[in-house]
């Protein structure tokens, strides 16, 4: 596995079930210009997805706020990811999600991304791909540790203060508080006034 942090996202295109819930082709290189949240999980009509997919869809508004779009990805086929849209939660389903589940059923883009495990489903592996294409974060838990959407939001913010500040953002860093100088200088201001 190497890591794809500064690099150019893999591109791909695949069959996805949008928010709409059409079924349509899907290209990653088409989001350009807005942010994206690239999220892998492991199987549809699992125990800790459906969890993670509800709460990205349940912030999905924020995301979206921020120029943001997300796009989430397993090994499941578009037509598996279609029923379980169309199966309400409470029976083990992930209801009608606003955002496109990509069908990776050649496991092609897990591998590409780093996160498939012993060839047959992806890890928890999550990609912040910048407007332009660049990947700026990666996190990829094991298969039983579900992710935090806020710490997702939380770097998009950290990616966008950078951007327009230059300025880089320190430990716990949060949306309207200082950035830090990438200085000596500016390290140790930012410490005393800090720690």
């Amino acid at each position: 596995m190497s890591n794809l942090v500064t690099k150019e996202a893999p591109d791909f295109t695949a069959q996805a079930v949008m928010g709409n819930n059409a079924i349509e082709e899907l290209k990653l290189s088409s989001y350009r210009g807005k942010y994206v949240v690239l999220f892998f999980y492991p199987l549809d009509f699992t125990f800790v997805c459906p969890s993670e997919i509800i709460a990205f869809d349940k912030a999905l508004d924020k995301f979206k706020a921020k120029n943001t779009e997300v796009i989430g990805v397993s090994i499941d086929s578009q037509f598996t990811h279609f029923a379980w849209k169309n199966t309400d939660p409470k029976n083990g389903g992930i209801g009608l999600i606003k955002y496109p589940l990509v069908a990776d059923l050649n496991k092609n883009i897990s591998r590409d991304y780093g996160v498939l495990f012993d060839e047959s489903v992806a890890l928890r592996g999550l990609f912040l791909i910048d407007k332009e294409g660049i990947i700026r974060h990666s996190v990829i838990n094991d298969l039983p540790l579900g992710r935090n959407v806020d710490e997702a939001l939380r770097m998009v913010d950290a990616l966008r203060f950078t951007e327009k500040h230059g300025e880089v953002c320190p430990a716990n860093w949060r949306d309207g508080e200082d950035g830090m100088k990438a200085t000596a200088e500016g390290v140790a201001e930012y410490l005393a006034a800090h720690v």
